[in-house]
């Protein structure tokens, strides 16, 4: 069949450099974000540990979520095999998406649960999310007839991380009243907008091919999709949703506590004297 002829370029052994260089360039970007920040950001310097490591993750993150953003609004808009044929069409640069994806999916989860640990903290949704990411893109990797319109679309629902950062690290500076803070969280917050109906697109793509799907995506792939699908729709998008949505109108740190980073607290501020935002 002519997914084969694809696959057939990605013998075992590239698949497995491409999923080594994934990870390698992932975890470059991490130390990268670590080296240029301690050297030229004040803010960077005055965290804790688990935040400088959140910073980090935060970067990494944002830089995956370009890449993602960039093979999801390709596979929806170009004319290619992936669009003429939804459930098996497969590209080359759609197999080397899914091999490097993995490869940061394999970074993200270790330096997530290593941080879990560490720092005695667990975010349970982000790790469901990236427990199934990680279990489904690795079993893309094994399947040669899988389609990968499907996979590139999901990618698409990282849009949001880039935008997610710039409020993190701005916040963290002290700069959650600036005008430019405020339009970055708008933007976020219609990003995740997106990802919801982004999920509904993903739910009338798979009913649509419902029966064409049960043939080339194995069995335990479409379980994996269709409950973090269902824990998407229903829990975590509406959930981080919220969540923004209210960071907008009470812009505090909601993953450290709940606490105001200073500089973002008018009443705070008021009672002690000026004081500017950490330049970055």
């Amino acid at each position: 069949m002519h997914y084969n002829s694809i696959a057939e370029h990605f013998p075992w052994d590239l698949r497995f450099q491409l999923i080594g260089l994934g990870f390698a360039f992932y975890a470059l970007v991490f130390l990268l974000a670590h080296l240029l920040s301690s050297s030229r950001c004040h803010t960077y310097n005055c965290l804790q540990a688990k935040e400088k490591v959140f910073w980090n993750l935060a970067a990494t993150r944002a830089v995956f979520g370009i890449q993602s953003s960039v093979a999801g609004l390709r596979a929806l808009t170009q004319d290619s095999k992936l669009s003429r044929d939804i459930v098996s069409g497969q590209e080359d640069w759609s197999w080397f998406t899914i091999l490097t994806a993995t490869g940061f999916f394999i970074f993200e989860n270790a330096a997530f649960h290593v941080y879990s640990l560490v720092f005695r903290s667990l975010d349970l949704a982000l790790a469901t999310h990236h427990f199934f990411a990680l279990a489904g893109y690795g079993g893309g990797v094994m399947s040669d007839s899988m389609g990968h319109f499907v996979p590139m679309v999901v990618l698409l629902l990282e849009m949001s991380t880039p935008f997610t950062c710039v409020s993190w690290m701005l916040l963290k500076a002290g700069w959650a009243r600036s005008l430019f803070w405020k339009a970055n969280q708008w933007v976020m917050i219609h990003m995740f907008h997106c990802r919801i109906v982004l999920t509904y697109y993903l739910w009338w793509v798979s009913f649509n091919h419902w029966g064409a799907i049960n043939n080339h995506f194995p069995l335990a792939l479409r379980l994996i999709f269709y409950i973090g699908l269902m824990l998407l729709t229903v829990i975590m998008n509406p959930f981080w949703t919220y969540k923004k949505t209210m960071q907008l109108f009470n812009p505090v740190d909601w993953n450290f506590g709940n606490k105001s980073a200073p500089g973002n607290n008018p009443t705070e501020d008021s009672a002690d004297s000026p004081v500017k935002p950490h330049a970055s």
